[in-house]
């Protein structure tokens, strides 16, 4: 193992994520960390494409208890040293070592070998990208990672931290916004995105695609043709703002192809087997009052079993459609027909507690 991945809360579908960008030789999940070996690869423009991974790092090893802090100490040593040195440690999963004595250990050697430091610390055992960031951890400092399996500890140290700037400002930033009907999270959108396992050359197409968040994600993540459709028209309004907006901010360029269509019609605007990839969050149902979940399942399985249908005719054959679809509080899935043409793939959920509509990101492949 030469490298690591810090999953974020929806782990299972963070792994699929990464397993659907690289090829790894050799994985291991331990603690919320995932652990692989892989050929080289640029860590911090990475963690601008994977939308379900927190951290990036290199794997030192996997070492006792007794020789860790020695390991740590070591590197801390080698590191580039400036005048502001911070450094912190990241525990994942249990161990009997005191990491926060360990650290104020490690800041006395290094102040004994003549080097000036600061041990970044958190109520929490693990530090957040925000504070890794904030401290300069990766990019004048060290973060040291250690993830525990049975008596062994592995040490690694982070490379990249998820970009949450980044994505606040895709997020909250944007020119056309609509919070009454509610907007996919970026990092979502660009898990959905990976997925699908589409082609750069080929087209994205999103039928729901309201203000545009898989779009502008596609874009980003190096997609040059985009195709989106609506019922409502201030929503392709929307998108095409943020696209503009999107295309400026970071000089890209693309083609894009908006459409006032119903997503059970997508024929009508376009062709049999032309698309690389569709990637959507349907319609989630109502989010306020009193709802009768059992009816809105039963009329948007209806509606979703249509929709594939037509999925299945515009895309191109072993490509794939990846959805979000709601999943209500009673743990209500809908029951869609799923044309002869698709095969189902995998489903992840992703929702928090206290949620009352989770999505289901449900993939599927054209035979």
């Amino acid at each position: 193992m030469n490298h690591f991945f810090i999953l974020g809360n929806h782990q299972e579908l963070s792994a699929a994520e990464l397993s659907a960008c690289f090829n790894f030789k050799k994985t291991k999940f331990l603690n919320e960390a995932f652990l692989a070996e892989l050929d080289d690869f640029d860590p911090k423009l990475m963690i601008k494409k994977l939308g379900g991974t927190i951290k990036i790092g290199r794997l030192l090893g996997r070492f006792s208890k007794q020789e860790i802090l020695k390991k740590m100490s070591e590197e801390l040593l080698k590191a580039p040293k400036t005048s502001k040195f911070n450094f912190g440690i990241s525990l994942y999963g249990k161990s009997a070592l005191n990491f926060h004595k360990i650290g104020i250990d490690l800041k006395k050697q290094m102040k004994e070998s003549g080097v000036s430091c600061r041990f970044v610390t958190s109520k929490e055992k693990t530090l957040s990208s925000v504070v890794v960031e904030q401290n300069k951890l990766v990019s004048s400092g060290r973060e040291l990672v250690v993830i525990s399996e049975n008596n062994f500890l592995w040490l690694g140290v982070t490379e990249a931290v998820q970009p949450f700037k980044e994505l606040s400002a895709r997020d909250y930033g944007r020119p056309g916004r609509d919070d009454y009907s509610g907007m996919l999270p970026p990092k979502l959108a660009q898990i959905m995105i990976n997925l699908a396992r589409a082609n750069k050359n080929e087209i994205i197409l999103d039928p729901f695609c309201g203000s545009g968040t898989i779009l502008t994600e596609s874009l980003l993540m190096g997609y040059k043709k985009l195709a989106g459709s609506d019922i409502s028209k201030k929503a392709l309004d929307d998108s095409k703002k943020n696209i503009e907006w999107i295309s400026k901010r970071y000089d890209l360029k693309y083609e894009l192809r908006l459409s006032l269509t119903d997503a059970r019609f997508l024929t009508k605007d376009f062709k049999d087997n032309s698309i690389g990839a569709i990637v959507a969050e349907t319609y989630l149902g109502p989010q306020r009052g009193q709802v009768d979940y059992k009816k809105i399942s039963l009329e948007l399985s209806k509606l979703y079993s249509e929709v594939l249908i037509e999925c299945a005719k515009v895309l191109k054959k072993g490509s794939r459609v990846v959805l979000a679809l709601p999943i209500f509080m009673n743990r209500l899935k809908l029951n869609l027909k799923i044309p002869s043409s698709l095969a189902k793939l995998n489903s992840y959920v992703y929702g928090r507690e206290n949620q009352r509509v989770w999505r289901e990101i449900i993939i599927f492949v054209k035979k």
